[in-house]
């Protein structure tokens, strides 16, 4: 089957895992939503600035929207444009103009940047918020990228520390590392720099059994930091809860985190 708005064939795929899942011989993408009247999953190109192929989701089981396109590869740049009834009295907002996250998504690449094109309604407008906006927000969001999750790990048994003698220690990976005097300046600031043997050892010698970082999922920098100047550091307004913020990593690769957890 393929679509005729895009170069990409689709085939019916699973309705499970939810997300973007890459099989080896291609992605099966699997969107949850009760009310949609029809998925797209558009792709973009590396930079994420152009779309290149939108194909529709053409299976829907246990109100799960789901499709499989084969030959599609790790580093795909894709979104969602989800179709359905805007209804906001009835909490229907569905708008096919607005790209979405794919919230099960496990990398992101871009930055969102605010402006009135990203609301589904027209900003200004007399009907405030019941109003229906049809700019397209494709260029004012980051872009959800398929990922490998295939790992060569060294350790694969867990490590069962007894309550009585768990101690915990609580960090932030930027905040640690940006000063750290064992860390290179090209490694501050992300996991990389966190997985150094110069900087587990004092952690370990504190008698410390378990790290527990502050929020390192996508977050978001709200327009009242950034007029003034200024960026969201905590972490703490999620919007991709199950992607690495790339702020802390080379790019959009999540084997550095998962390196880091190796070394720990």
């Amino acid at each position: 089957m393929s679509d005729p708005q895009s170069s990409f064939s689709i085939e019916e795929g699973a309705p499970h895992p939810l997300g973007a899942t890459y099989t080896g011989g291609g992605v099966n993408f699997a969107v949850f939503s009760a009310h949609a009247t029809q998925v797209q999953v558009c792709i973009f190109d590396e930079a994420g600035t152009t779309q290149i192929g939108c194909v529709t989701l053409p299976e829907y089981t246990d109100e799960v929207w789901h499709g499989f396109v084969p030959g599609l590869q790790p580093g795909t740049r894709y979104g969602l444009r989800v179709h359905g009834p805007y209804e906001p009295e009835k909490g229907h907002r569905f708008n096919h103009h607005k790209l979405l996250l794919d919230p099960y998504a496990k990398a992101h690449m871009g930055e969102l940047k605010w402006g009135p094109e990203l609301f589904g309604y027209t900003v200004g407008h007399p009907d405030a918020d019941l109003s229906f906006d049809e700019r397209d927000s494709a260029p004012f969001m980051p872009k959800c990228v398929v990922v490998d999750s295939r790992f060569q790990w060294t350790q694969t048994d867990a490590v069962r520390v007894p309550w009585n003698q768990t101690v915990f220690y609580e960090t932030h990976v930027r905040g640690f590392t940006m000063k750290h005097p064992a860390v290179p300046e090209h490694f501050r600031g992300t996991f990389a720099g966190l997985a150094l043997d110069e900087v587990i050892k004092p952690i370990r010698d504190l008698g410390v059994t378990s790290v527990e970082l502050l929020p390192i999922q996508m977050f978001l920098n709200q327009p009242f930091l950034t007029d003034k100047g200024l960026t969201n550091f905590w972490g703490y307004d999620t919007i991709g809860f199950f992607a690495l913020d790339q702020r802390y990593m080379d790019g959009p690769n999540i084997d550095e985190f998962k390196h880091m957890v190796d070394r720990f």
